[in-house]
C-alpha cells in the first residue's frame, strides 16, 4: 500500500511539473511598455506571461534573453534591424507590472535604452519616401536561458513570441479625435485637466515636419509633447488644457506648395481651435498660448501674424519662417503677441541667423513689444544618464532645441507664459 501511494504521489508531482511547463508554453505571451523619452518613444519594458505562479526570487537579469526585429511596412524592404536588448532588471509581477509580494504569474524585464539605441524604438522616421514618423512593427522573442524553480517543479525552455498589447505611458492621458474644419479633415489630441471651479488656460502645441498624418499619437510621441500634461508643466497653470493638432501633411505646406510664408492649414487650424474652445466653457479665452517646433514654429508665427489679437503668448521653437518672408507690417502684427523664441546656435536644419535671430531683433525694436529669445550653444542631455564617449553630456542634433522646452529647461518661459493675458 505504501509503495502504491508513493508511486501515485510521484506521478502527481511529475504531472504538475510537466503541466506547468507545457501550459506556460502554450498560453504565454508578452506585453510592451512604451515611454516617451527626449529623443522619442522607447520600449522600456516587456511583461511576460509565465502561465503559472513563480516565487519572487526565482528570476534575475540572466533568466531571459530579449531579441527584437524592427520593420517598417512603408518601405520597399521593410526590414530595419534586429538584435538582442540588454536586460537591466527583472522581477516577478502581476499583470500590470507591479512587483509581486511572494508569487506572481508575470515577469517584468526592464530594458536598456538610450538616444543611440535604436533597437528600443517602436517608431521610424522614413526620410527617404514619406518624410514622416510612424509606428512600426517590433517583433520580440523572449527566450528562457536559466531554469526557474517553483514549488511545483522546474520551468524550462520557454520561448515567448505572442504579442498581447502595448501601453503608451503618458500618451494614454490624452484623448484622440478628428473632424472637418474649414473643409479639411484634421486629427488632434487633447488633454483635459482635473475639473475645478475655475477657468483654465489652453496650451496649443504644433508639431514638427515629420509628425503629420492622421494619427495624433505620433505628434505626442515623436518629440515628447506629452510633457505639457506633466505635473511639472501643469503646476505653472494650476491645470491647463492641452491641444495638439496634426496637419495632414506639413504646416509649411504653403499656398504655392512650399514654405512661402503661408499655410493651407491656417483657416482649418483656427476653426479647430475655436471649436475646441467653444466646446470647453471653462477654458479662459484670455489665456490661450500657442507654440511649436520647427515646422510648428513656422506655423506659430503664421498664426500670430494672421490672428494678432487672439493668442495671449507664443513660444516658437527653432522656427522655420524665414525672416526674408516677413514684411515690416508683418513684424508690427507679430509684435502684438508676447513671444519667446527658443533655438540653438548650431541648428543645422533651420539656421537661426536666417530665421529666429533677425525676426527677434526686428520685433524687439518695436516700442512696447514683449519679446524674448533663448539661444542655446547646442542641445545636450541634462539628465545625467547619457554621455558621449569622452564622458561629456550626450549631444543631440542642434535642431532639437525643443528638448529644453519639454523638460522645462528654458529659464523663466513657463512662468512668463502663465502671467500673460490677452
Amino acid at each position: 500500500m505504501l509503495k502504491k501511494l508513493f508511486i501515485f504521489c510521484t506521478l502527481i508531482v511529475l504531472t504538475i511539473g510537466f503541466s506547468l511547463t507545457v501550459a506556460a508554453k502554450e498560453s504565454n505571451g508578452y506585453y510592451t511598455i512604451t515611454e516617451i523619452q527626449d529623443w522619442g518613444p522607447a520600449i522600456t519594458k516587456v511583461i511576460v506571461e509565465l502561465g503559472k505562479p513563480i516565487p519572487t526570487d526565482s528570476i534575475d537579469e540572466e533568466t531571459f534573453s530579449v531579441h527584437v526585429t524592427r520593420s517598417d511596412n512603408r518601405l520597399a524592404d521593410p526590414f530595419l534591424e534586429e538584435g538582442y536588448r540588454d536586460v537591466n532588471h527583472a522581477y516577478v509581477a502581476d499583470k500590470n507590472g507591479n512587483p509581486a509580494k511572494k508569487m506572481g504569474k508575470y515577469a517584468v524585464l526592464e530594458l536598456a535604452i538610450g538616444p543611440d539605441q535604436t533597437l528600443g524604438s517602436p517608431m521610424n522616421y522614413d526620410w527617404q519616401t514619406t518624410g514622416f514618423n510612424n509606428w512600426i512593427q517590433t517583433d520580440y522573442t523572449i527566450s528562457q536561458q536559466k531554469e526557474i524553480n517553483t514549488p511545483y517543479g522546474e520551468v524550462t525552455d520557454l520561448e515567448i513570441t505572442t504579442f498581447k498589447g502595448d501601453t503608451k505611458k503618458a500618451v494614454e492621458d490624452f484623448d484622440m479625435n478628428s473632424g472637418t474644419f474649414a473643409g479639411t479633415e484634421m486629427s488632434y489630441a487633447s488633454f483635459t485637466p482635473d475639473k475645478d471651479k475655475q477657468e483654465n488656460p489652453l496650451i496649443i502645441w504644433l508639431h514638427g515636419g515629420g509628425e503629420g498624418g492622421t494619427d495624433p499619437t505620433i505628434p505626442l510621441s515623436a518629440n515628447k509633447a506629452v510633457s505639457f500634461a506633466s505635473d511639472s508643466v501643469q503646476n505653472y497653470y494650476d491645470g491647463a488644457y492641452v491641444l495638439v493638432p496634426q496637419a495632414p501633411t506639413r504646416w509649411m505646406h504653403g499656398e504655392s506648395g512650399g514654405a512661402d510664408g503661408t499655410s493651407i492649414y491656417t483657416e482649418p487650424l483656427m476653426e479647430l481651435i475655436e471649436e475646441f474652445v467653444a466646446e470647453h466653457d471653462d477654458i479662459d479665452t484670455d489665456r490661450i498660448y500657442i507654440g511649436g517646433a520647427s515646422n510648428g514654429g513656422y506655423m506659430t508665427l503664421v498664426m500670430t501674424r494672421d490672428y494678432p489679437d487672439y493668442f495671449s503668448a507664443a513660444f516658437p521653437v527653432c522656427e522655420g519662417l524665414n525672416d526674408s518672408l516677413i514684411s515690416d507690417q508683418d513684424i508690427i502684427e507679430l509684435a502684438k503677441t508676447p513671444t519667446w523664441f527658443i533655438t540653438a546656435e548650431n541648428d543645422p536644419t533651420l539656421d537661426p541667423t536666417e530665421n529666429t535671430i533677425p525676426t527677434y531683433e526686428r520685433m524687439a525694436a518695436i516700442d512696447g513689444a514683449d519679446v524674448h529669445m533663448t539661444l542655446f550653444d547646442g542641445v545636450f542631455d541634462t539628465s545625467g544618464h547619457y554621455t558621449n564617449e569622452d564622458g561629456a553630456p550626450y549631444e543631440y542634433n542642434g535642431h532639437w532645441s525643443w528638448i529644453y522646452v519639454y523638460n522645462d529647461e528654458v529659464p523663466g518661459l513657463f512662468e512668463w507664459m502663465a502671467d500673460k493675458e490677452a
